[in-house]
């Protein structure tokens, strides 16, 4: 089974996974989001993902320091029982780090470890409309713009559904590909 947790540290930031043991930990990722994103999301919401995909919640910390100042939280499945789609659910960095590259270091993080672990086809996520630093760094990813959906947040934001190709087969349609049987067992073509 390969190694599904990271831990390095680059520019003096420590890049690890979260710690299902820490409370710290739990309550500081639920404090910066609550702080930094315009949805409320709730405990059961963290719960969903850290309980299925734990392996997909990475954290930055200054080097000699407790206090998470980013966060990234991902899951993977299958899409219509024919692809395997990872999805980015939520970037966060604290106002005071932002500009010094740690999101797009967190989401190249995601997206790599995406797909060397689950093999994903392709990487899916949501951003406001309004929000022109997040597609512009999803979009330096490759990530393109496939649906806006009106009046999708609570606050009453349109929002942009951007999807990243990653395996050829993205370029199959739907009904022409095999169902997948175990998650597991796709590969890469």
């Amino acid at each position: 089974m390969p190694v599904t947790h990271i831990d390095f540290t680059v520019d003096g930031l420590r890049y690890h996974s979260y710690d299902p043991a820490s409370k710290t930990q739990f309550e500081q990722i639920s404090n910066l989001i609550s702080a930094n994103l315009s949805e409320p999301y709730s405990i059961f919401v963290y719960w969903y993902f850290f309980h299925q995909w734990l392996q997909y919640c990475f954290l930055v910390r200054e080097q000699n320091s407790d206090v998470v100042i980013a966060v990234l939280i991902c899951k993977v499945g299958p899409h219509r029982d024919v692809r395997m789609r990872g999805y980015i659910g939520m970037v966060v960095v604290e106002n005071k780090y932002r500009g010094r590259g740690i999101a797009k270091r967190l989401v190249k993080l995601g997206v790599e470890k995406m797909i060397e672990w689950d093999h994903v086809d392709e990487i899916m996520l949501e951003t406001e409309t309004n929000n022109a630093a997040a597609l512009q760094l999803y979009e330096l990813f490759g990530f393109l713009r496939t649906k806006r959906m009106h009046r999708y947040y609570l606050n009453g934001n349109d929002a942009f559904r951007l999807i990243l190709p990653v395996l050829k087969r993205l370029y199959t349609r739907v009904a022409f590909l095999d169902r997948i049987v175990d998650p597991g067992a796709v590969t890469t073509l």
